[in-house]
């Protein structure tokens, strides 16, 4: 846990899932930056002088891609509306809030899916990682501003870029960048009515080619935001490429499942098999379920999870769990994710149930899985990647 000092409060913060032995902060530099701006406490050397005072918060405040909750819980007694992409952030953020010692619904917790306020007085954006989603997001905001909307991003250096700026400028209107301040940056954009960048791109679509294994013709349909949803990616491609399949009725799980075409694929190899996809991006999992649809023709035995992991999953009741886990948590390098995974997955097996995992050989799993399983095998590698089997015995 670790405390976040603004003018409206101090709170202490915490990650989804909380563990006390996460060393990763709930907070940024520019989640600060940007509340000093907002309470007229920016740097008093700014190039413009209305960077230096208060903002407005009295209309309806909307603050997208919150990262854990620390911009809405900071401004929770003006009930803003807070739209993430992400499951854990909006947990993170549900959580803040009442440790903050607000009700409930002091704050609306939307997703990237859902409706939008239909006006926004002001629009606070903290530019995530994927610039396809803060396109998609700029796009489906843009209608609800005004001419006196007050549009704030913020970002660390690192993370806005000159194609960031563009998209505010095309989408937007006028936009310009604050000076930077510990590593962080805010950007400024002017709503123009006149302004009309057209509908979002996004969701897009792609057919998998002959090299990808048991995912050969499927369409893959990709929301904003996305892993790869520009083109299928190579550790992906090669578990397609060796692909459990012939298994019957059984259970099987996409965990981490991203656009779904591992399990779309297992659906379609095996007709009588039950595929969970599970994922914590909103995008991800309404991605999977498109695909799936495009491609098999029995929706019923289908099941789509936006959570935790394999949390809401019955223990015991799963045969087999295809896994491709990312090893980056926004910005961060952590192993974490995939821990969590690969305990969730043993977990929710059956005795003689699989874990299917790729991943890059520098990463290890295999230690992972020998701890948590007793066993690991190698089913296939490459330079780059290995895919491993761990079974779940009887102890």
């Amino acid at each position: 846990m670790n405390r976040l000092i603004t003018s409206w409060g101090a709170y202490d913060l915490t990650r989804f899932p909380e563990d006390p032995r996460d060393p990763l902060r709930a907070w940024s530099a520019a989640d600060a930056y940007l509340l000093r701006h907002l309470a007229g406490e920016a740097d008093p050397k700014a190039e413009q002088p209305d960077e230096a005072k208060p903002v407005d918060l009295s209309g309806t405040v909307a603050v997208v891609g919150d990262r854990w909750g620390a911009l809405t819980t900071a401004l929770a007694e003006h009930g803003p509306t807070m739209i993430t992409d992400s499951f854990l952030a909006r947990e993170a953020a549900r959580a803040n809030v009442a440790r903050a010692g607000f009700a409930p619904d002091a704050v609306r917790l939307a997703t990237t899916g859902d409706a939008p306020p239909g006006r926004i007085d002001v629009l606070l954006v903290r530019v995530p990682k994927s610039l396809a989603l803060l396109e998609d997001q700029l796009h489906r905001l843009a209608p609800a501003l005004h001419t006196g909307t007050v549009v704030v991003g913020t970002g660390m250096v690192t993370e806005i870029h000159t194609s960031t700026l563009d998209l505010f400028e095309r989408i937007i209107g006028p936009t310009r960048t604050s000076l930077a301040r510990q590593k962080a940056r805010l950007i400024f954009s002017t709503p123009d009515p006149e302004r009309d960048a057209g509908p979002s791109p996004w969701p897009r679509s792609y057919v998998l080619d002959a090299d990808s294994g048991a995912g050969a013709g499927l369409t893959a349909v990709n929301h904003a935001g996305v892993f790869c949803a520009e083109r299928l990616d190579i550790g992906t491609r090669f578990l397609l490429q060796h692909l459990p399949t012939g298994r019957g009725a059984a259970h099987v799980v996409d965990l981490g499942c991203g656009n779904g075409v591992l399990g779309t694929a297992a659906a379609v190899a095996d007709p009588e098999a039950t595929v969970t996809f599970v994922d914590e991006s909103y995008p991800a999992v309404a991605s999977a379920e498109a695909t799936f649809r495009a491609n098999a023709s029995d929706a019923t035995r289908a099941e789509f999870i936006a959570g935790d992991a394999l949390a809401t999953v019955p223990a015991g009741s799963v045969d087999l769990v295809l896994n491709n886990p990312p090893f980056h948590t926004h910005q961060a390098t952590s192993g974490a994710t995939a821990w969590r995974m690969f305990s969730g997955a043993r977990a929710a097996l059956r005795p003689g149930g699989e874990l299917w995992v790729v991943g890059n050989r520098h990463l290890d799993y295999h230690v992972k899985l020998r701890k948590l399983f007793g066993n690991s095998q190698v089913v296939a590698g490459n330079p780059k990647f290995v895919i491993l089997r761990a079974v779940k015995r009887d102890r």
